[in-house]
Parts: C-alpha cells; structure tokens; sequence
C-alpha cells in the first residue's frame, strides 16, 4: 500500500502543478477577460473531473487491497 500511497502522491502533485501552470498560462494570455473567466473555469472542470477519477481509483485500490488482507487474515 505505501507504494500505491507514493504514486498517489505524485499524480496529485502532477495535477496541481499542471493546474497552477495552466491558469498562470491562461491569465497572461493575451485574451479578453470573458474568454480567460470560460478558459479557468473550464480548466477547473477539468481538473476536478481528474481528482475525482484519481480518488475513485486509489479507493478502489485500497478497497481490493483491504480484501485481500481480510482474506489473508480470515
């Protein structure tokens, strides 16, 4: 499970850096301001969308892993 627990790590740190550096990239854009409000909030869509697959997918894990020591230990 810690490796599962390291990996989880970084994708997270992976998608918060990407996060960041997208609205950095999206805010000097030279845009009008209505179009930078569409591209951040579709960004953050985005990005929730991509946390919410992660979480469901370390659950998962942690799920069958949980199975597996109950079967072990039962």
């Amino acid at each position: 499970m810690e490796n599962s627990n390291n990996n989880g790590k970084l994708i997270g740190a992976l998608l918060i850096g990407a996060a960041i550096g997208g609205a950095l990239g999206i805010l000097f854009a030279p845009d009008k301001g209505s179009v930078t409000r569409k591209r951040i909030a579709g960004k953050a869509d985005d990005l929730t969308d991509s946390l919410k697959e992660k979480f469901n997918t370390l659950f998962e894990e942690a799920k069958k892993e949980f199975e597996t020591d109950k079967e072990k230990t039962g």
